[in-house]
């Protein structure tokens, strides 16, 4: 697959590669066309490289041998960014070391699919940094992101869209699902949002009081 393009740094989305279950080349494809910067995770490298991305940095805690001398004759230049910080997944890592660099946004793929807790944890951690940098998560049958404000968009008549909350969410207030709800208030494992969908052509809006709300656009 080829590089990336040419496109303005910091002004773009960064791509950022876990190691979850892949998405199809259509997908990546997209999303490279727009990225400057393709960060990826150490245990992701190998399967990286074999779809001949071309990758700017290398990040993770390297707890698994790496022949880091190979990697950086295959890809050059390479920044190679080591984390050995524990008590935070390689995910958070790189969405930090984005943040900490001054990028705008970022674009996760890979991680959601093969492990459950993986998957669970890499979608409900990315809510901490919403108010730091635009995330969204996607892969073959989903586009996830986390509430930030007020959030309004055009949708098709029968666009699937879930709300699901990560802990306790309250003042939730819809306009254009198919069912709306007012000032309600939905808890991870009691009460979400899930499985909704755009009532008419026109805008969907959701906003909420407090708490960490993602957005799920999800299609089979």
């Amino acid at each position: 697959m080829s590089s990336h393009h040419i496109v303005r740094d910091k002004q773009e989305p960064a791509l950022l590669i876990a190691n979850g279950e892949a998405c199809q080349p259509e997908l990546l494809g997209q999303l490279l066309e727009w990225s400057p910067t393709v960060v990826v995770l150490d245990s992701a490298i190998w399967r990286v490289l074999d779809l001949g991305i071309k990758v700017d940095v290398l990040l993770g805690d390297f707890d698994r041998d790496l022949d880091l001398a190979t990697i950086r004759a295959q890809q050059y230049p390479l920044d190679v960014v080591h984390t050995p910080d524990q008590d935070k997944t390689d995910l958070e890592k790189g969405i930090e070391y984005l943040i900490g660099r001054g990028y705008p946004a970022v674009n996760i793929i890979w991680a959601t699919g093969r492990r459950a807790d993986h998957s669970l944890t890499n979608m409900t951690n990315i809510v901490r940094y919403k108010d730091q940098i635009r995330i969204v998560m996607l892969d073959d049958h989903s586009r996830i992101f986390p509430l930030v404000g007020r959030f309004e968009k055009w949708y098709e008549a029968g666009t699937p869209l879930s709300l699901v909350p990560v802990g306790t969410v309250t003042g939730i207030t819809t306009e254009g699902l198919k069912y709306n709800v007012q000032n309600d208030t939905m808890t991870l494992g009691y009460r979400t949002g899930s499985s909704n969908e755009a009532a008419a052509d026109g805008f969907v809006r959701v906003e909420a009081r407090t708490g960490d709300l993602l957005l799920m656009e999800c299609w089979d």
